[in-house]
């Protein structure tokens, strides 16, 4: 396994809570988060546990959902963000991760990052001393996750035991699928092109934790039956470049689309899911997402409750 795949441990002592990857922690702790989750939800978290807190949010690649989910949610719970660019952090203008790190977590109480470099992520995360929360690399997107496992509860109840079915490119959110399926226990389905695949190494892990992980060409084999239909664009939105490549990658992926037609063969109550942004009437339809089986709206405003679970996991109850 790559050291980009490998659980963080050890440290200072206590180490900080990090959240770099689901494979990271167990179950039950990350059963823990989303119980705050619903509990924030709920509104059953009435006080201000960040209050005297501040969590930096640095973004080298664009978002909509991580930002503003990130600062609400945090200043929701009372505390306070700062936000960076790649423009405005000398992180993104030369200098280490490691030094970064060393610097912030004397201001911070907490780091977010949202990056195209796993191994940036991993070098900050090693070198902080405040905890450093995952807001997307080129190989996960565990809070996204989160937010998904809480939304198919929500409607569908405990997920563990349950058929999930992935359609379109093996991306990062697909590989943070396969680490889910390993600590929340449902089956995982994945349906791509050979040439686009998840990696094996993800794979052979969950596998060896005790995953039941399926590859599949067909996906009309894959979604058969599943109670949850999933995908994800298939270019990311910050990556779009009209060549070749791009052509080619869309034609692979024609015949993964989430229409009406694939989703007939899931089963009658599955859930459809997306992370957006999504490219309708690429990776998936209008009639689908707009469809009475799709909670994507759900799904993106979960986003918000998920990284509060997080946040207080991490920081509220280490005081």
């Amino acid at each position: 396994m790559s050291a980009a795949l490998k659980p963080v441990h050890g440290g200072a002592s206590p180490p900080p809570r990090h959240f770099l990857e689901l494979m990271d922690h167990d179950g039950p702790t990350l059963r823990r988060m989303l119980d705050l989750a619903v509990r924030a939800k709920r509104g059953e978290i009435t006080q201000r546990p960040l209050a005297g807190k501040t969590v930096a949010l640095i973004f080298e690649k664009p978002s909509t959902r991580t930002r503003v989910s990130f600062e609400v949610g945090v200043r929701q719970l009372g505390g306070e963000v700062v936000v960076l660019s790649g423009a405005d952090s000398q992180l993104g203008r030369g200098e280490s991760p490691a030094d970064t790190a060393r610097v912030l977590s004397r201001y911070v109480d907490a780091i977010m990052l949202r990056t195209s470099s796993v191994a940036k992520l991993r070098e900050l995360a090693a070198h902080a001393t405040v905890p450093v929360i995952n807001g997307l690399t080129e190989v996960s997107h565990p809070c996204q996750l989160m937010a998904d496992v809480l939304t198919f509860e929500e409607h569908r109840g405990p997920i563990a035991g349950q058929v999930v079915a992935w359609t379109g490119d093996g991306n990062n959110v697909a590989q943070s699928f396969i680490q889910a399926a390993a600590r929340f226990r449902f089956t995982l389905r994945i349906a791509t092109p050979a040439e686009l695949a998840p990696p094996a190494e993800v794979l052979d892990w969950a596998r060896a934790e005790g995953a039941t992980v399926e590859l599949f060409r067909d996906p009309a084999e894959a979604v058969r039956g599943a109670r949850c239909v999933v995908t994800d664009t298939w270019v990311s939105m910050s990556d779009e470049t009209p060549d070749a490549a791009t052509t080619n990658r869309h034609n692979l992926l024609a015949p993964f689309q989430l229409n009406a037609a694939l989703l007939r063969h899931a089963a009658p109550d599955a859930v459809v899911m997306h992370c957006l942004p999504a490219h309708r009437g690429e990776e998936i339809t209008d009639e689908v997402m707009d469809g009475p089986q799709s909670v994507v709206f759900d799904e993106a405003e979960n986003r918000l409750h998920a990284q509060k679970g997080v946040l207080l996991w991490a920081l509220a109850e280490r005081g």
